[in-house]
């Protein structure tokens, strides 16, 4: 039988104001390499051996440009195509060989039901030589997105992309599809947007070394460092130069299917008396993260009283 289901996230694509400011944030503080240059856009990778793991676009203002998954082979990549197409959603085409810049492989676009952009592919190029540095990100760990009805998403990400729940909250839906906890995240908000995007470390010390160079870098902590409820992860916090929220996560729950029980918000409710961090060492997420969370930045939403756009999206390296 034919594996029609993504394993995991390959990939996140942004469009951002200004590229080459945007790739010394993304070489020099968050640490990824780059890989590729491809006209108006630059491919990095992290230590893993994943092609890359974020492709930055020049564009007139910040945007989520794809969502990109990973599956097992062409044949898991057809049916995929084939199962989206049945549901409904916007379809770019049939899947079809990928530019070689990014890595090659076959794949092929979509939009969920909401008109996020993604992607999946089988057969790209992968690394050989795998980095040893733990202050260093490794891989994309998980996506989050803002959805205006994330049980009406639930759905799709289920039956066509075979993601399964892990647990669940009254703000939020975790959905994995290998055994790390979420791959996915949907936040029940206003509308579609990108909440943000969190890195995987090699373990905590490598979480706090890393925190540490951002910091250096001018690039405050939004909130963290803790450790969340649903899936179990440390984190840090942090607000990019195009207004972009992005997190360093490491120690992110294994799941075994065997055993695992998808919790509910009462279940949370009861055991999290500190929403969002176990250890109630992060303190609550500062104002300026939760309005780039919103999607308010790129979707062009009045920020809350007291703060500024320009104090998130016009910062530059120090």
């Amino acid at each position: 039988m034919i594996n029609g289901k993504v394993t995991g996230v390959r990939s996140i694509e942004l469009g951002v104001r200004n590229l080459q400011q945007s790739a010394d944030f993304y070489t020099k503080v968050w640490a990824l390499e780059e890989v590729a240059a491809d006209g108006d856009a630059i491919h990095l990778r992290a230590t893993g051996g994943e092609h890359h793991v974020l492709t930055i676009r020049e564009r007139p203002k910040p945007a989520l440009l794809g969502v990109h998954f990973a599956a097992e082979d062409r044949a898991a990549v057809d049916r995929l195509c084939a199962k989206a197409k049945s549901y409904g959603v916007k379809v770019s085409g049939d899947p079809a060989p990928l530019p070689g810049a990014a890595g090659g492989g076959h794949g092929f676009r979509f939009e969920t039901p909401d008109g996020l952009p993604m992607s999946i592919s089988s057969d790209g190029v992968k690394h050989s030589n795998i980095v040893l540095d733990r202050s260093r990100p490794t891989k994309i760990s998980h996506v989050v997105l803002n959805s205006g009805d994330a049980d009406e998403q639930m759905p799709f990400f289920i039956d066509v992309l075979g993601f399964r729940r892990s647990d669940s909250t009254h703000m939020m839906e975790f959905l994995r599809c290998c055994s790390d906890h979420h791959s996915i995240a949907l936040v029940r908000a206003n509308g579609p947007s990108l909440n943000h995007v969190a890195y995987e470390l090699p373990n905590i010390d490598g979480l706090m070394r890393g925190t540490g160079r951002v910091k250096r870098g001018g690039f405050d902590i939004e909130w963290g460092v803790g450790r969340h409820g649903p899936g179990n992860n440390v984190f840090s916090y942090f607000i990019e130069p195009d207004g972009f929220v992005t997190e360093y996560t490491t120690e992110l729950d294994q799941i075994d299917e065997a055993t695992h029980v998808a919790q509910d918000a009462k279940y949370w409710d009861t055991i999290m008396p500190t929403r969002g961090d176990r250890w109630g060492t992060a303190g609550p997420p500062s104002n300026r993260m939760q309005f780039a969370m919103s999607g308010g930045l790129y979707l062009g939403a009045e920020p809350p009283e007291g703060v500024r756009c320009e104090d998130i999206i016009g910062r530059r390296l120090r």
